[in-house]
This record gives C-alpha cells, structure tokens and sequence, in this order.
C-alpha cells in the first residue's frame, strides 16, 4: 500500500472521531480524488480499501449532515463521478444508489456497472418515480428488473423502458404496458413498433387500436415489421365499421362546396371548419377543390393508412400547418395523431414543395382518369 493511501487511511480515522461534519466531508472529497487518480491501476484489495472507507464516512455524514446542502452536492458530485467507472467501490455505489435524493441517487442508478439486478430490484421497489426513471434509462436491463419497475405503472417509467432498446421485456411486462397504452396513444405506437412484442399481443394491441394508432404503426413499422403490422392490421379490421372506408355519397357535399366557390366564400378558413368539425364530405370536396384536383384523387389519400399522401394535394392548397393537421385529424372517427407522428408528417410537409405537389397530383388525375 502506498503511503498516500495510507496517510488517507490515518486522516479518515481522524476525520471520524474528531466529529466535524464538515472534516468528514472534506476529506471525503480528499478520499475520492485519490481514488479516481488512479482507479485504473488500482487492485481489488485497495479499491476494497477505499470502499471501506468511503462507506463508512458516507454513513457518518448521511446520519448527521445530509440535510445540509454542501453535503448533498458533494454526495452528487461523488456519484457522477463514480457512475461511469467499471472499478468504483461496489459499497459506495449501493451506498449512493439507495439515497432519498435523486440528484444523489440518479447517476449511479442510470450508468454504474456496480448494481447488479439484485441491487435494482430491490430499489425498484421502495424508492419513487425518479429513481425508476434514472433505472430505466439505463444501456441493459433484464427482463426480471422490468417486470418489476413496470408493475409500478408510473406511465412516463413505462414510456421509457418501451423507449429503451437495452431493456428486456418479458411478456408480463408487455402486458401491463398495454393495459396503459388504452389511454395512452403514443405508448401504444411505441409498444406496437418493439421488435420482442410477442405476436399475439401486438395483434391485441391493433384489435383495440383507434385509425390514427394503427396509421402510426404502419407508417413507422420497421423493415422487419411492416408486413406482419400491415396483415395484422387487416385481419383487425376486419369487419369493423373503419370510418375512413365507409361507403358515402359526396354529391351533396361536391354541390355545397361548388356553391361556396362560385360566391368566392370557399378559402382556407372554411376547409379548416369543415375539418375541425370532422365533417368528411365536405372536407374531402373542399380540399379537392382548393388544390384543383378531384375528389377521386383526394378521397384515397384521406383513406390510405399512410400520413405522407394527403400532405400532398395540402401543400399544393398552400395550406398553413393548422389546417393541415385539421385535415390529418378529420380522417378518424375519434383520436388524434400523436405527437411524434404530428411531428413527423409536419416535417414531411415543410420540405414538400408547391410545384413538386402539383406535379404528383397532375400524374395521380391522369392516372385515376385512366
């Protein structure tokens, strides 16, 4: 040993009995840069050794000063510090997980390599949302780790495990995130795209799925996926009345919007209220007019799974995003898009030029006419 650290050793005696707070967590501070000097050419008899002492000054402070504030930031900065280091004293580390505070708590808990399963678990189980937030953040989670942050039902925790690639999930686990995904859109588009999402329940997950969760899916399915989402898709639909394929009669509302455009009362104004108050007829015969199309052009797009095709005869409109996203929403019974596909297709339109969107809904008359 060398006598640096064992001229530490003598000062964290001294720093105990002496019973100054703020001694200790000076030389805690003292302690842990040595350690971190030279953490990589250390052997597991003096990382023991600085395990031993660092948990025991730890415990001292935490016992009589972890309300004060230079404490807790110290203890933060030890646990950022130590969170990323395969050698960091395992006591420590455990010490550190476990505390109330998650400033303390949260980057041993989303980085170290020092809590095995045991350690997360039982950590999962007592402690609150942040914690679980920090675990589930984390690059590798088994399945039995899950299984128990998931039965917490925190909803933003089980967003970010769905989230995670690195977090396993057992069939249990997917369960339970599907009895949250009912209320919860997006969830649902996150559950429904994971790869380990046994088959069966994934076509449970599109049983009860509204339009605009199942248009997700599809238009964010991976390679892998698109097929089996595609057919899983259908076969839910199934004789189910789709509100996007109801047979209708657009002759009233093709006449109605005639009208508003002989008396120059047909304009963007009045597509985003035939929209917003889901009217699809007139939506549909609107849109096709203020793009100069047909509604034998519009009406696929508006029923296709697919976002990316109605923003087309939109963008040739010159349309604002508020009514787009209006029209978007408007081919569902009931829901809305989430955010992310909202996001995506709203980027989709910005880059989609006038004379692009003219040029394809020319192609697609000729081609319907035919």
């Amino acid at each position: 040993m060398s006598p640096a650290v064992l001229s530490i050793v003598d000062e964290v005696e001294t720093a105990i009995s002496a019973g100054s707070p703020e001694k200790r967590l000076e030389t805690i501070k003292r302690v842990t840069d040595l350690f971190l000097l030279s953490a990589g050419n250390f052997n597991s008899e003096q990382i023991d050794l600085f395990d031993g002492v660092l948990d025991r000054l730890i415990k001292t402070i935490e016992l009589r000063a972890i309300a004060d504030v230079s404490t807790r930031i110290a203890l933060a900065e030890m646990s950022s510090q130590l969170a990323p280091l395969a050698q960091a004293p395992p006591s420590v580390v455990r010490r550190l997980a476990g505390n109330d505070e998650i400033a303390i708590a949260g980057p041993v808990l989303a980085e170290s390599a020092r809590l095995n399963a045991e350690d997360l678990i039982e950590i999962a189980n007592t402690k609150g949302e942040q914690h679980l937030l920090a675990i589930s953040g984390r690059w590798w989670l088994k399945e039995i780790v899950t299984d128990v942050i998931l039965a917490r039902r925190y909803p933003a925790v089980s967003r970010r495990i769905i989230n995670n690639p690195g977090a396993r999930v057992s069939a249990a686990g997917f369960a339970i995130v599907l009895t949250q995904a009912e209320s919860d859109p997006e969830l649902a588009v996150e559950t429904g795209i994971r790869v380990d999402l046994p088959r069966e329940l994934r076509q449970k997950l599109l049983l009860s799925a509204t339009e605009a969760v199942r248009s997700s899916l599809l238009s964010r399915a991976p390679a892998d996926l698109f097929e089996e989402i595609r057919t899983a898709i259908a076969a839910a639909s199934a004789g189910l009345d789709r509100e996007m394929s109801k047979v209708r009669d657009f002759t009233a509302a093709k006449s109605f919007v005639a009208l508003l455009h002989e008396k120059g009362e047909l304009n963007e104004a009045t597509l985003l209220e035939f929209a917003s108050q889901r009217q699809y007829e007139e939506t549909v015969a609107a849109l096709a007019k203020l793009s100069r199309t047909t509604i034998e052009v519009v009406r696929p797009l508006m029923q296709s799974l697919r976002d990316d095709g109605i923003l087309v005869p939109c963008k040739a409109a010159e349309l604002g995003w508020e009514t787009v996203r209006a029209v978007l929403d408007s081919r569902f019974a009931a829901g809305k898009m989430g955010p992310h596909e909202l996001a995506k297709a709203q980027d989709q339109f910005a880059k989609l030029t006038v004379e692009n969107a003219r040029r394809l809904l020319r192609f697609w008359q000729v081609r319907s006419a035919s």
